[in-house]
């Protein structure tokens, strides 16, 4: 929610608004797929039991691999990014000024240890804390709507539109955790699938909200604008307050900013200890639990706090390569080989049959190809586009 705007700012709110509800419509699409897998599965069965199951050893080498890139480029990406925030906080609060790597320490361990408590005080907490990014959001909206100008939403640049997919697609990433979420609903399909529809759908409006007031505020171009956001990987809430008028809408855009990445936090690092408990058939008690915990925080630690642009690049990385292959390619696989080949009930199917498995398939299969060729030098990144729109627009702001 904090890179979104940055990466789509070039393209504008039309194009990214496009693109948004398609990646939407995939993501949703696929994460119904995975549930129909994972109820075909006895309850506590994660992704690793999940692919080996159905896709055999391959599927489940590849769902290794690609499941721990996409928490560990996350989890990195929301560390960096709440690193900045205590930086920032301490000093403006309290004038106290910290190195960015105690920032990430700070961080890490602090919401690490709300982990190593559990699933009930994780959900709990998380609970609180999304009371309070709602109320920050609301307040944010409510304050910054009025500073919104109209002709900055009109900007529209659509040949960098699709380069935002990748990206994209981590909006809605949330399949990582969708089998810890099936025990914790007692296994209700119809609790699950309104958890995942009305999940993401609440989440698109948010965002939508979200795009058109911070695309509304900040100008693309230019000084403190969304490309210097690009530029320097901060999140956008940093540059906000250069472009209001209201004290208000910067503090509530700062509470935002850090309730949001708490919350994503602790979603991703709840399912990557199921995850890693259940891969490695380690307890997930006593010295199982500190050393599940410690596998999570070191390794993040030291790319969040050492790597430069990592918040940014994490994201879209693990959007392009991670949400691609583990959430997009491989449930329309074990579907298609689970319903087609293996021959598992038929309860709880998701609706639209070969030709929804081909659609999504398709789709994130593009978004795959999309990212090697950016990573391979074949295709412009989105900096890079950016850069390039920057030096064609130099003479005005946008």
């Amino acid at each position: 929610m904090l890179a979104l705007p940055v990466a789509t700012g070039v393209s504008g709110f039309g194009p990214s608004t496009f693109m948004m509800i398609l990646c939407w419509i995939a993501m949703t699409c696929s994460a119904l797929l995975l549930l129909e897998v994972n109820l075909w599965m006895k309850e506590g069965a994660h992704v690793i039991s999940m692919a080996s199951t159905i896709l055999g050893p391959v599927g489940k080498a590849v769902s290794w691999c690609v499941y721990l890139f996409i928490c560990y480029a996350s989890l990195v990406a929301y560390t960096a990014a709440g690193g900045s925030l205590f930086v920032n906080g301490l000093g403006q609060l309290i004038g106290i000024e910290i190195s960015k790597e105690w920032g990430c320490l700070i961080f890490i361990l602090f919401f690490g240890w709300i982990i190593y408590l559990g699933n009930i005080i994780v959900g709990r907490v998380n609970a609180i804390l999304f009371i309070a990014m709602i109320t920050a959001y609301v307040a944010l909206i409510g304050v910054g709507a009025s500073e919104v100008k109209t002709h900055l939403l009109t900007h529209r640049y659509w040949p960098t539109s699709f380069l935002a997919i990748p990206l994209l697609l981590t909006t809605f990433s949330f399949q990582t955790m969708l089998p810890s979420l099936t025990p914790y609903l007692k296994r209700n399909a119809t609790s699950l699938r309104w958890a995942i529809i009305g999940g993401t759908t609440l989440t698109l409006v948010v965002y939508l909200i979200w795009q058109w007031m911070v695309l509304g505020i900040i100008p693309v171009n230019g000084p403190e604008s969304l490309i210097k956001a690009l530029e320097v990987g901060e999140p956008v809430t940093q540059f906000l307050r250069m472009h209001v008028q209201s004290k208000w809408v910067s503090f509530f855009a700062e509470y935002f900013a850090f309730f949001a990445l708490v919350t994503s936090f602790l979603g991703i690092a709840l399912g990557l200890f199921d995850f890693l408990s259940d891969g490695l058939k380690i307890s997930n008690r006593g010295k199982g639990k500190v050393f599940l915990s410690l596998l999570i925080i070191i390794p993040t630690f030291i790319f969040s706090a050492y790597f430069e642009r990592i918040f940014l690049l994490a994201l879209d990385t693990s959007g392009g390569f991670g949400d691609s292959i583990l959430n997009g390619i491989m449930p329309v696989l074990m579907v298609w080989v689970g319903r087609y080949i293996l021959k598992f009930p038929n309860e709880n199917r998701t609706p639209g049959g070969k030709f929804l498995l081909v659609a999504v398939f398709l789709f994130f299969l593009f978004s795959l190809i999309l990212e090697t060729l950016v990573h391979t030098g074949k295709a412009c990144s989105i900096f890079e586009a950016c850069k390039i729109y920057a030096e064609e627009h130099k003479d005005g702001e946008i």
